[in-house]
């Protein structure tokens, strides 16, 4: 498969604008899309019989055959390497993160750690359930930009005390877009005794993903960005330990029932995210997902190099911690602060059609973004040379 703007009608996205920012909220094939909209208006057509009956049931007993929902999460747990009893459905990371501090038994005193480039959606809630409970939450300050793969390991260690109830730690941190060690984190914080749980958001479709290997106690990660399926779509995996405590953030008829059975009925709601989690990872292994892979990480890291010697910056990082999208460092005249990367964010859209992710991080104005099947080295280039004119 030839990769490229070529691909760009496989996507419902302007074709005049630059989009390099998949990976915020995802954008979702129009095949996926048209499934979808079949599964709406089949639902329509009968929707009582088909969200009581066919997708969840009140009998309180066992179907004679898996309901819609679990052979969804079946197809999604061979896609992510889990045991599809362990899988269960969420809106999205933040989602589950939520749920595991609502059922999480912490008391005055212990604490909860997370790492400096944990995605702010999850340190809110972190903060939030850990003060009510009288917790604290301790940072690990992980090495940037220059990164350490191995000295972030031994900082998340260093951050453990013996009140630590809870590791929390990105499996690619969202900002920096650093894939992280994450199965030595894991195994660092077992060896201390203390559950981890896993950001895998930006995971599934991007990387090649075993979460059983992985080994962590509660692993949540998005569906909607890269593994194309609608939003919002997520899902949550938990070892069977993790879950005789865990209950989802809206507590429903499902309460009593078990994991999978409480997660699957959370009120009614549109389902057709989920259900149609499959049709997107159907188009993932139609790309070619080796070859996706490798042509959206060669142009990432292509296209930083070509923008840190434009902009006479540097890239730090090592290539092995570099997937498909990449933060890249501005020059000092884009500024310092959050307030200048909203601005330098909204002059790239508004004046050159460009969407991508800015912040600011230690001081300076970061980009960045996302290679994907339908972008091409031309698209980091109007991004190279837009910023190069900004400020002039």
């Amino acid at each position: 498969m030839t990769f490229g703007r070529a691909l760009l009608p496989l996507w419902p996205l302007d074709p005049h604008a630059t989009y390099l920012n998949h990976g915020t909220v995802g954008v979702t094939p129009r095949r996926v899309l048209d499934a979808q909209q079949r599964l709406r208006d089949h639902i329509e057509q009968h929707p009582a019989r088909f969200l009581l009956r066919e997708l969840w049931t009140f009998a309180g007993e066992a179907p004679s055959e898996p309901i819609l929902m679990r052979r969804a999460a079946a197809d999604v747990a061979a896609f992510v390497g889990a045991n599809a009893d362990d899988l269960v459905f969420i809106d999205n990371t933040t989602a589950g993160v939520n749920a595991v501090m609502q059922s999480l038994r912490l008391s005055a005193g212990d604490d909860v750690v997370v790492s400096d480039q944990a995605y702010g959606g999850i340190v809110a809630p972190v903060r939030h359930w850990a003060a009510r409970a009288g917790a604290s939450v301790r940072v690990a300050e992980l090495p940037y930009p220059k990164f350490d793969p191995a000295a972030a390991v031994a900082r998340i260690g260093d951050a453990i005390t013996p009140r630590t109830r809870l590791v929390i730690a990105e499996h690619i941190a969202a900002e920096t877009a650093l894939i992280q060690p994450i199965e030595a984190i894991v195994r660092a914080c077992h060896d201390r005794g203390v559950p981890v749980l896993v950001d895998g958001a930006h995971v599934p479709g991007h990387l090649e993903l075993n979460v059983a290997a992985i080994g962590a106690d509660v692993y949540v990660a998005n569906l909607h960005k890269w593994a194309m399926a609608p939003r919002s779509s997520a899902f949550m995996v938990a070892s069977p330990a993790f879950q005789q405590d865990l209950h989802p953030p809206v507590v429903s008829w499902g309460y009593g029932t078990g994991y999978t059975s409480e997660f699957d009925w959370v009120g009614t709601r549109d389902v057709t995210p989920w259900l149609t989690a499959p049709d997107g990872i159907r188009f993932v292994e139609a790309l070619n997902p080796t070859a996706w892979r490798r042509y959206t990480h060669d142009l990432a890291w292509t296209g930083a190099r070509m923008l840190t010697e434009q902009w006479g910056t540097t890239a730090d990082m090592p290539e092995s911690s570099v997937g498909s999208m990449v933060a890249v460092v501005t020059a000092e005249r884009c500024g310092t602060t959050k307030a200048d990367a909203l601005r330098l964010r909204d002059h790239l859209l508004f004046e050159h059609n460009i969407e991508v992710q800015v912040h600011a991080r230690v001081n300076r104005v970061w980009i960045r973004f996302c290679a994907q099947a339908y972008t091409d080295i031309t698209d980091i280039e109007k991004l190279g040379a837009a910023v190069m004119g900004y400020g002039r």
